[in-house]
Formats: structure tokens, C-alpha cells, sequence
């Protein structure tokens, strides 16, 4: 019988969030132009049938429960209550014939309602 005193090593833990190269070119250019000196705070509010919905907001500061994530040479913030919602997301951004808008990849998801505001976790 042998033993050993060596520790597990950790597993290496995903990246709280990424952003899509189309995701960080519109928010290069939000930043330069119409909220310039600000930053995007993403968080996670009660919404939909599903229940949980993103919440985009431009802020002038980090707040004192913010997580600073840097992806693409670009700054986001993100909420400390949503992170364990959105450990692993990538955030993008699609034009599509009728609209444009930031979208989700986000591995925690366990479905999304019929219309796509809202998801469960």
C-alpha cells in the first residue's frame, strides 16, 4: 500500500467572460465615441419567463463589488453577483438584416424562453 502527500492540482478554471472580435471592435467604438470615458458593466437581473436576463449599463466608474475583465486589449465590467452565472461566456455581437445587439455563448445556460430575453441557469 502506498501513500501520498502530493496535492490534486487545481484545475485550471475558464475565463470569467470573452469577448468575439465583432464584440470587441463595437465596443472600441462605443468607447471612443458616444461612451467615451466609460465602461460596460454586465450583470444579471430578474426578468422574462425564464427568469434571468442580461443587464448592459455604461457606468463612469468600476463599483466596490465589480469584477475588471480585459479581453482584446478592451475593459468590461462585470458584476460580482452575476459571476457565477457567467463564468465561461463569450460576449459578441451580430448585425442582423432588422437588428444589432450584444449576444451571449454562455456554457451555464440551461435554457432560454421562447422569444430569447430571458434564460435559466
Amino acid at each position: 500500500m502506498s501513500t501520498t502527500t502530493d496535492k490534486p492540482r487545481a484545475r485550471a478554471l475558464p475565463p470569467l467572460m470573452t469577448l468575439s472580435e465583432a464584440a470587441a471592435e463595437r465596443l472600441t467604438a462605443l468607447y471612443a465615441n458616444a461612451e467615451q470615458g466609460k465602461l460596460l458593466r454586465i450583470g444579471i437581473k430578474t426578468k422574462g419567463c425564464s427568469g434571468m436576463a442580461y443587464d448592459l449599463t455604461f457606468v463612469d466608474a468600476a463599483g466596490p463589488t465589480d469584477e475588471r475583465v480585459t479581453d482584446r486589449g478592451i475593459t468590461i465590467l462585470v458584476d460580482r453577483k452575476a459571476t457565477l452565472f457567467l463564468i465561461g461566456t463569450e460576449m459578441d455581437y451580430e448585425v442582423k438584416p432588422m437588428s444589432a445587439g450584444f449576444t451571449f455563448v454562455n456554457p451555464n445556460e440551461k435554457g432560454r424562453c421562447g422569444c430569447g430575453e430571458s434564460f435559466l441557469v
